[in-house]
This record gives C-alpha cells, structure tokens and sequence, in this order.
C-alpha cells in the first residue's frame, strides 16, 4: 500500500477529528464549574448550524453570520443551564442528566418541525481546493477547521488566565465551596461555563457543516465521538483533547478505507470501552481526591 495514501488518509481524518476535539472542550467547560455536562450537546451544534444556515439564506454575510451562530450557541448553553441544570444542582441531585437529555429530544424535534428531515448543504466562501503539504493534500477547508478550533480553545484557556471572570472560572472548577467563601459567585460562573460551551458548539455546527451537511441527524454522529474523545482524553485533561480527537479522526479514516465504512465508528467505541477499563480517569486525566 503507498505509504503517501495512508498519509493522506490520516491526516484528513486527524482534521476532521479536530471537530470531535472542540465538541468534546464543551463538555471539560461544564464539567469543570459543575461537574454536570450537557447531553443534549449535539442538538445544539445541530441547531445553531441550521440557524447559521438560516442567517446565510437571509443575505447575513459570512463575517456576521459567525458571530451571530455563535451568540445563538452560547444563549441556547444558558437556557440549558437555567432549565436544566441549576435546579438539579441546588438539590445536589443527577437529575441534570435525565433534564439535559430531554432538552436536546425538544430542540431535535424542534429542528425537524422548522427546517425538515432533509440534509442541506452549507456554503463556503472558503475554496475547496487541495493545498500540497509534506507529501500529502489538505483542502483549505480542513485547514480552516484546524484554525478555528485551535483558536477559540486557546483564545478560551487565554480568557480564563488573564481575566477576572475567567479566574473566577479558575477558582470555581478548583474549589467551589471555597471559590463562593471568597464571595465568588458559583451560579454565575456555571452559567459563564455553559455559555461558553454553548458557543464552542455553535462553532462546531459551522466548521463541520461545509464539509458535510447540516441535517437533524448530524448530532447523533457527531456527539458519541466526542463523548468517547472527552472520556478517553479525560474530562480535566485540557487541550489533551486535542491529541484524542485527532488521533481517533485518523483511525476512523484508516478502519474505514480498510475495513469498509461500515467499522468507521468502531475505533471510537472500542477507545471508549479500554478506557474506561483501564483509565477511568483518562489518559490525561487527574486522578480523583475525595474530600473526607
């Protein structure tokens, strides 16, 4: 087999998993202030690329449209959060699971009765043409998938560092009973999380929809990939979901060029399956210190 073929198919499928990556960061924003995540994350990337999709069709230019698909994402993350997470929270139940679940039934309902069953394309302005790099072709594309996802996380990660909401967001995720004695509000900053994560989805539904399409079912494919690649990398473990996400994004190309497309969501499954026997925790995950 030529060794550049193979290349080439790793490298596009690690691009793509760069998606997985970024849905899989939404989930560390939450889990990180609340312990909690959102089930329903899917439906949301879903939701705001038909709603990006939306704005497109109405004449926003392409520069507004982004901001505007991702305001939507961050406030579709707080109704989530008021509707579905705070009240389980404040009774220290899981009830939050079960609420999130449901949450992302409605909006997938919702997404059927207001834009079809029908997948529907998403135009670009981005050219699909292959750039050569080292031996193998990247479309321009996938190359700004890769810039989008690594920018937002690091322009992220830089807000919660050199901000003073961020470092609230910091103190939270490290102590929450000791965050609110320094008079820091945790309610505020789940809400900070959950809207921050809501965005990360929007930006998600955006940067995977011209690649394929934006469809009621595109949630389905894409949330258990990024699931397995936050529970694999570790919930707390950072940009390691960086490294997961390509990294399963690869091997999914490569099963599916050998195996048949019908093994393409086999990798993601058996990764999920070792981890969490062998490391719960994840791989690049903390290990758990349980307050006695």
């Amino acid at each position: 087999m030529n060794a550049s073929i193979i290349g080439q198919m790793a490298v596009s499928g690690a691009l793509m998993g760069l998606v997985y990556a970024l849905i899989a960061y939404g989930f560390q924003l939450t889990f990180a202030t609340s312990k909690s995540i959102n089930f329903g994350q899917g439906e949301l990337v879903m939701v705001s690329a038909f709603f990006s999709l939306t704005l497109l069709n109405l004449g926003a230019p392409y520069w507004a449209m982004i901001p505007g698909g991702l305001l939507f994402g961050a406030l579709l993350g707080l109704v989530v959060e008021r509707a579905g997470v705070r009240l389980a929270l404040e009774q220290k139940s899981e009830g939050w699971i079960l609420l999130t679940i449901i949450i992302g039934l409605f909006l997938f309902s919702a997404a059927e009765n207001i834009w079809g069953r029908d997948d529907r394309p998403f135009p670009t302005p981005i050219s699909a043409d292959p750039i050569h790099v080292l031996g193998v072709d990247v479309t321009r594309l996938e190359l700004a998938v890769a810039v989008g996802v690594l920018g937002i996380m690091g322009a992220i990660e830089l807000f919660k560092r050199r901000t003073l909401l961020g470092k609230a967001f910091e103190a939270v995720s490290a102590d929450r009973d000791a965050a609110e004695l320094m008079g820091i509000s945790a309610t505020r900053t789940v809400m900070l999380s959950y809207g921050l994560s809501g965005a990360v989805a929007a930006l998600a539904g955006i940067l995977v929809s011209p690649i394929t399409t934006v469809g009621p079912t595109m949630a389905s494919a894409l949330i258990l990939k990024a699931f397995s690649v936050a529970v694999v990398a570790g919930l707390d473990s950072g940009f390691g979901v960086v490294l997961i996400g390509m990294f399963l994004g690869a091997l999914e190309s490569l099963a599916s060029f050998y195996l048949g497309s019908g093994w393409r969501e086999a990798p993601g499954l058996v990764l999920l399956i070792l981890a969490l026997a062998v490391r719960p925790t994840g791989v690049f995950g903390k290990a758990i210190i349980r307050k006695v």
